[in-house]
């Protein structure tokens, strides 16, 4: 009973989301099949899935294959997010899963999901600084050990592993603006 009430309250994301074959709708719904319309809403929303809605042949209600396999990764990803919002848990784990996702779009969903994680415990695991730069904590890990943690701010300060990953990021940037 304990294992279950832990699997409630626990909301996680992983980078490779499993999906049924079954509509979307009830991929989303998913542990949460009593959701009004107006939350299933707003998790498309939050998880920018609805921007994807118009290119499915009969919307949300459209057919996922096996292991979601009309849907691209990001899709996928997308899908998976708008499901643990959905699902509303006291702790939220993100699991690399904006790896799939451009980073326009998932600084997008980064601003959807601050109202979600607000007041609750949400772990971000993720390989672009973008993704984490607004946590309250960051722990910088290499070859499995914690080498680096504070704020973003505090971190670029530092100017050790984060910084540097920091600036390679903001130069890729630049160079794909170009």
């Amino acid at each position: 009973e304990q294992e279950g009430v832990l699997r409630r309250a626990l909301g996680y994301v992983p980078q490779d989301t499993f999906l049924f074959s079954v509509p979307l709708r009830e991929n989303i719904t998913f542990g949460r099949p009593d959701a009004s319309e107006e939350e299933i809403q707003r998790a498309l929303r939050i998880s920018r899935l609805s921007n994807d809605l118009s290119q499915f042949p009969q919307g949300i209600d459209t057919l996922v294959g096996e292991r979601g396999v009309t849907l691209s990764g990001g899709q996928k990803q997308r899908t998976a997010i708008a499901r643990a919002v959905l699902r509303d848990p006291a702790v939220l784990v993100l699991d690399d899963a904006l790896s799939s996702v451009d980073t326009h779009t998932a600084a997008e969903i980064l601003g959807g999901l601050r109202s979600v994680m607000q007041g609750r415990t949400s772990i971000i695991i993720a390989q672009r600084i973008a993704t984490v730069k607004d946590a309250d904590q960051i722990i910088v890990l290499h070859d499995g050990r914690i080498v680096e943690r504070g704020t973003h701010r505090e971190l670029v300060e530092l100017g050790g592993r984060y910084a540097e990953m920091y600036r390679r990021e903001l130069l890729q940037a630049e160079l794909e603006e170009e």
